[in-house]
């Protein structure tokens, strides 16, 4: 199915998939072998109005059995079941929660028992993490020595914080992974064009970010805004991390320069649907 959709350059880094429930899939960790994993676009949904068509927030004014639908749908397009799927609970914090057998389900079939969460890794096949956007940065990460994963929520504090490089960190932790073995995708996004900020957040990122790096990071417009680029901090975060620029996708694709096909903040305010991040270690993955 041809999207329609228009990319920055013409690096080939997501494959458009899907008829009936579209959505994009990176082949850089579909090579690995041991993922089912999307990031889902506005098609292919039973939502109405401002919320039209696969929007994927229940906490956006939508009806819950659409939202429902809309899980179910783009879960059986990617191969993962709602009862498996596994919600963050996103506040732009860098808290990244380790995803167990007793998370199973946890904000589409069952309730949440947590909040303040960003980030969500696991080791367990089947469970499939789910993370929300509508402009912020998508980050993947893909162990396919160890077999474990995570996925995490980068808005601009996120980006500051550095919660690339903390999820990195806990999959050391926890699942003891190299950060020269992991698969690493930054994903659809708000682009540096689309994404002006003030002043007091590009001091944050001067704050945290080395003086050389700044030209790549944002620029200073007449009127004293900024124009920031999520992608390329992103990206310098991973290598902090110690991920090899071989095992990295960056993201050519605007949210909001596509707000035709994937719902962007920036576009369309509060009033519409989210798109979500899917990354799940294969049911019959062997350890």
């Amino acid at each position: 199915m041809e999207l329609g959709l228009t990319y920055k350059n013409s690096q080939h880094i997501f494959d458009e998939k899907g008829d009936n429930t579209p959505y994009l899939e990176f082949p850089l960790l579909r090579r690995s072998g041991i993922v089912n994993h999307g990031f889902s676009t506005r098609l292919g949904g039973v939502s109405e109005g401002c919320y039209s068509s696969m929007n994927l927030s229940f906490d956006r004014g939508d009806r819950p059995e659409a939202v429902q639908e809309n899980f179910r749908r783009i879960g059986e397009a990617i191969g993962a079941e709602c009862s498996d799927m596994v919600l963050s609970r996103q506040t732009h914090t860098t808290n990244i929660r380790l995803v167990t057998e007793e998370d199973r389900g946890k904000g589409i079939v069952r309730e949440r028992d947590y909040t303040d969460v960003d980030g969500l890794i696991t080791n367990v096949p089947g469970i499939c993490l789910v993370t929300s956007y509508a402009d912020c940065v998508p980050l993947y990460f893909v162990d396919p020595v160890k077999k474990a994963i995570g996925l995490s929520h980068s808005g601009w504090r996120g980006t500051v914080g550095k919660i690339g490089k903390k999820t990195v960190e806990k999959m050391q932790e926890h699942f003891g992974s190299d950060p020269a073995d992991i698969l690493a995708a930054i994903g659809p996004s708000v682009c540096v064009d689309c994404y002006e900020v003030s002043a007091d957040v590009a001091g944050r990122f001067r704050e945290v970010f080395d003086r050389e790096e700044w030209d790549k990071l944002f620029y200073e417009k007449p009127d004293g805004k900024y124009q920031l680029n999520l992608w390329k901090a992103n990206e310098i975060i991973l290598r902090e991390a110690g991920i090899l620029p071989e095992h990295t996708a960056v993201t050519n694709l605007c949210t909001r320069c596509n707000s035709r096909i994937l719902y962007s903040h920036r576009a369309q305010g509060d009033r519409r649907g989210n798109l979500c991040a899917f990354l799940a270690l294969k049911k019959n993955l062997r350890r």
